[in-house]
């Protein structure tokens, strides 16, 4: 990608504007993208073969005339079909539209299943309603048809600030979007049905950006990488920070183990398991590197943690829900955080309450699973009735005060201050028994050697969609443990640490 930021469609409409008013003229930009669209097209589709170009009324369907004057021009059979009346075309649009010679035919009277390619110029990402009429009809006749599609910013149907349905829409092969992404290339079904993404350059400089200001980003190591914890020549375990996984019983202490060595292959100094003594032999026997200590309630673990240098928390992992680990939150509160699993669920209906609590932490990172936040945000239909998991996650980060790290094929990361990353890096095979808490121990160990809530909590969902490619398919939790090392390796070397 050009950059790692995202752009909703208002935010681009911005950057086209900042551009046009700096001097370069809209038809410029709209023939750069067209040529950026027939160049994906030609890669496609074999020389000389038949290419469909369905053109929508706005500057969509405008890319759309250049990109099929393009190909014509290359020696491709190329079929136009505009849905609307020429007419009804304005602008830099009715300009290109000018400049094609071919027939103009009426796309909802057009066999789509002719073609050898179909380039999708109909709606881009800034559609604000449903589709319906002939424009649904037409986008379902594309989809049966079985013919691979170019879309052209984004599958017409899909809103390019929330990745959803917009009724229906185009399942393409392939999309070119231009300057930037939008979320709705990230966020899902959006992603699914987006295809292949490249990001086009057509003249828009980044220094637009400074205006816009975007508060949402792909979740790349770019976004990052200033803020990650490399290990110095001069550290030691003890400057590597000392956390704490705490454990409920022995029926349901894997999870734990799974989080407490995630946060040690992290990077964290040490790590101390704190867990009923019941449990003391089953973590003993199982980890090597990880310390053990007995601690059967509350005021168990206020004993332990009357040690300051345990400075960080992973709360919830196989530690059971309900009125105990509740009153374990209490007395942790003032770590740095990360609430996971059970503890998020024994605050089901009480996120205000939680949000009280993390108050008093430095640093706190909420991860549940879209199950888990129903559940939290229950009685707050502001956070539940936002229209995109991207708004969701911002509004559960505003509601809570902590960086709320919402799971799924599309993990978002949102911070109270509005900032946004969106991941797409982690494979389908990676949804397995374990993976979140592997996720919950890698976010502690970050926070343990310092790296702030935000950008520790971005670093690990990449560094765990990482470690799933690295494992590959057939994968357990466990085995993400052990990936992380080749993914730790490449991140050094990219990054300029220790080989």
């Amino acid at each position: 990608m050009a950059g790692i930021e995202l752009l909703t469609p208002v935010e681009m409409g911005r950057a086209d504007a900042l551009t046009i008013a700096a001097g370069t003229p809209g038809a410029r930009l709209m023939e750069r993208a067209g040529a950026m669209v027939a160049q994906a097209a030609a890669r496609l589709c074999l020389p000389g073969g038949r290419v469909l170009v369905l053109c929508g009324p706005g500057n969509n369907g405008g890319d759309g005339f250049v990109a099929a004057r393009r190909l014509a021009g290359q020696g491709y059979r190329v079929t136009l079909a505009l849905l609307g009346a020429r007419s009804g075309l304005r602008g830099d649009a009715a300009a290109m539209a000018d400049l094609w010679t071919g027939e103009v035919y009426e796309a909802a009277e057009t066999d789509v299943g002719q073609a050898d390619l179909i380039i999708d110029a109909l709606f881009g990402a800034g559609l604000a309603r449903d589709l319906d009429g002939e424009a649904l009809a037409l986008v379902e006749r594309v989809n049966a048809a079985g013919v691979p599609v170019v879309a052209v910013d984004l599958p017409s149907g899909i809103d390019g600030a929330t990745g959803a349905v917009r009724g229906v829409a185009i399942r393409a092969s392939a999309s070119v979007t231009f300057f930037r992404p939008k979320p709705g290339h990230l966020l899902m079904p959006g992603r699914m049905l987006a295809g292949r993404l490249e990001v086009a350059d057509i003249g828009i400089g980044a220094g637009v950006l400074e205006a816009i200001r975007p508060l949402a980003f792909a979740n790349l190591p770019e976004l990052w990488a200033g803020q990650f914890p490399l290990p110095r020549m001069d550290g030691h375990k003890y400057s590597r920070g000392h956390l704490v996984a705490v454990s409920g019983p022995a029926s349901a202490a894997g999870a734990t183990r799974l989080a407490a060595a995630a946060a040690l292959r992290a990077g964290a100094g040490l790590v101390t398991v704190a867990c009923p003594e019941a449990a003391l032999a089953i973590h003993a026997a199982k980890l090597s590197a990880v310390m053990v200590r007995a601690v059967e309630d509350a005021d168990g673990l206020a004993q332990l943690l009357a040690d300051r240098r345990l400075g960080t928390v992973v709360l919830g992992p196989g530690a059971g829900v309900g009125p105990e680990t509740r009153q374990k939150l209490a007395v942790a509160a003032d770590r740095r955080l990360v609430v996971d699993a059970g503890l998020i669920t024994s605050f089901a209906g009480d996120a205000r309450e939680l949000a009280a609590a993390l108050s008093r932490s430095p640093a706190a990172v909420l991860t549940p699973h879209d199950g888990e936040f129903a559940r939290l945000f229950a009685n707050e239909p502001s956070v539940l009735e936002a229209p995109s998991k991207l708004e969701r996650a911002r509004a559960g980060a505003a509601l809570t005060g902590a960086v709320l790290l919402l799971k799924g094929p599309d993990t978002v990361v949102a911070s109270p201050d509005g900032r946004a990353a969106i991941a797409a890096n982690a494979p389908p095979y990676i949804a397995t028994a374990g993976a979140g808490d592997v996720l919950a121990g890698i976010v502690g160990g970050l926070l343990a050697q310092g790296m702030p809530a935000f950008e520790a909590a971005s670093a690990a969902v990449w560094l765990h969609g990482e470690a799933g490619r690295a494992a590959g398919p057939g994968l357990v939790a466990d085995d993400l443990v052990a990936a992380l090392r080749p993914v730790y390796r490449q991140l050094f070397a990219r990054l300029g640490g220790p080989a």
